[in-house]
């Protein structure tokens, strides 16, 4: 058994591919012997999370994850501590191997109650109600009700497998489990959440609402024996390769990059200014060589006095196919008055904000764009899920239904890497797998961070590395920082820019 931490990158995979896997490994296998060993890493990691715990509630489904969690139950019951089981399964209806489990707790003398009893914040509450066995249709109201329960208490909850109602491919919650589809449920504060995944990393629980749903995550594969080869359907992003800056190299060695951007206030009363700034700063911590910065519709600005290094220049004197060009942060309307030449002429063309929805609502900009890779040209493009929306002509909640589907859309459509950022980037690019990015926070949330997104990737992409690689490791090294930042310092995209955790 693991905790899946950001130190090293690991396999996930979808629930088919996980239920082929434990097919192939309970063929291999005497029978219930999954399950025993399912129940025991169950066991050993809820002593370990609660090792003080009093009462121990464990909350079981019908099917082989309420199984999972009546052999857990056996288990800590021979252990000497107080175990209640609350089951809706049926022994004359369970599927096999959860009826041999059922038995064996019967057996131990683990009591089943009706209600959970009261439980204290050094307990420990564990949720093995549905897993991956989630099934279409209306959700029963006992399994809904105690779901309620297990979120309302003030004990640590672990959830096997998946934690219930949580998609296992998506990172979504099902339509019934609470009040409204979009609403995660929220634990009591004080509480600790953790998911004990079983035999494989699923990617729900690195994305969308998936994070929060999951808190730690664990893995045990269950195997004593590698599996049967199977691809998996993305990465979990590891931490970036250090860049080598040998003694012998000068600012020409690692790229120049070229944010274009930066709509002037006088323009329609809307200055963003600052957003191309962000990304041109973000871009010279990160490592450019040089960076140069062309702000549109006639701003007055000739020099920024806090970062004096970066080089302002007029869009026409910008040498764009010997760049790493963003374009787009704080564009607004303007940019689309440059926008042709830097689709058609940018060697390495990083898209974001105001660039995109430019595309998105031109079809001659979208040819474009898809032309770039006819020509040898490579596009990074970097939106949130709205943004991708447009892209896609489709809602920003289809985009969050399914975000590792739309990020690979995106890819395969404008032939190009997708960033599609929020909680868990993706990062797809056409023809492989596509990369979640487990680090990052809520103090994101905040304008102008995309900006300095930007900005990282295209330094990291100047540095002479591949796209999809600048890519994943922007944005690793973008959350990380956030990670890191002090507990009771403010976050700002300006103090981000200048504090990036990047070698």
């Amino acid at each position: 058994m693991q905790c899946i931490t950001p130190h090293r990158p690991y396999p996930l995979f979808d629930t088919a591919t996980t239920q082929r896997i434990e097919r192939h490994a309970a063929a291999a296998l005497p029978a219930h012997t999954l399950m025993q060993r399912a129940g025991l890493a169950v066991a050993q990691l809820a002593r370990a999370l609660a090792p003080h715990a009093r009462t121990i509630w464990i909350a079981c489904g019908p099917g082989n994850n309420g199984g999972d969690g009546l052999e857990a139950a056996m288990h800590l019951h021979r252990q000497g501590l107080d175990v209640a089981v609350t089951w809706l399964g049926d022994p004359e209806h369970c599927p096999a191997d959860a009826r041999q489990s059922w038995q064996r707790a019967q057996q131990a003398g683990v009591a089943l109650v009706k209600h959970p009893p009261a439980l204290g914040p050094q307990d420990l509450c564990i949720d093995a109600l549905l897993g991956i066995g989630l099934r279409p249709g209306p959700v029963p109201e006992p399994l809904l009700a105690l779901l309620q329960q297990l979120y309302a208490s003030p004990a640590t909850l672990l959830a096997v497998d998946v934690p219930t109602g949580l998609q296992a491919d998506t990172g979504q919650y099902v339509a019934g489990f609470f009040p409204s589809a979009a609403t995660v449920p929220q634990h009591a504060p004080s509480a600790a959440r953790h998911t004990l995944s079983l035999l494989t990393l699923k990617p729900g629980l690195f994305t969308a609402a998936g994070r929060d749903a999951a808190g730690t995550v664990w893995l045990d594969d269950l195997l004593t024996v590698p599996p049967a080869h199977e691809a998996p359907c993305a990465w979990l992003t590891g931490p970036p390769h250090p860049l080598p800056r040998p003694h012998a190299s000068h600012k020409g060695s690692y790229g120049d990059v070229a944010v274009v951007g930066g709509e002037g206030l006088h323009a329609r009363g809307m200055g963003m200014v600052g957003a191309a700034i962000l990304a041109a700063r973000a871009a010279l911590h990160s490592g450019a060589g040089r960076v140069l910065v062309s702000l549109l519709g006639n701003t007055q600005l000739q020099l920024d006095i806090q970062q004096p290094e970066l080089m302002l220049r007029e869009f026409a004197a910008l040498p764009l196919e010997q760049l790493t060009v963003v374009c787009g942060c704080g564009g607004g309307e303007t940019v689309r008055t440059v926008l042709a030449q830097v689709l058609e002429r940018s060697a390495r063309l990083v898209l974001d904000a105001d660039g995109l929805n430019a595309v998105a609502s031109s079809e001659s900009f979208q040819q474009s764009l898809q032309m770039r890779a006819q020509r040898g040209q490579t596009t990074i493009l970097t939106p949130h899920p709205l943004e991708a929306a447009r892209l896609l002509d489709t809602s920003a909640a289809q985009v969050q239904a399914h975000r590792l589907m739309a990020a690979q859309q995106l890819a395969q459509r404008f032939a190009c890497v997708a960033v599609l950022k929020g909680s868990g980037t993706v990062v797809a690019a056409p023809g492989t797998t596509p990369w979640l990015n487990p680090t990052g926070n809520a103090r994101l949330a905040a304008a102008g961070t995309g900006d300095v997104l930007a900005g990282m990737v295209a330094a990291r992409w100047a540095s002479g590395i591949h796209a999809p690689q600048a890519a994943t490791e922007a944005v690793f090294a973008h959350g990380l920082t956030a990670d890191q930042w002090p507990a009771k310092e403010a976050l700002t995209a300006g103090l981000l820019a200048q504090s990036l955790l990047f070698s």
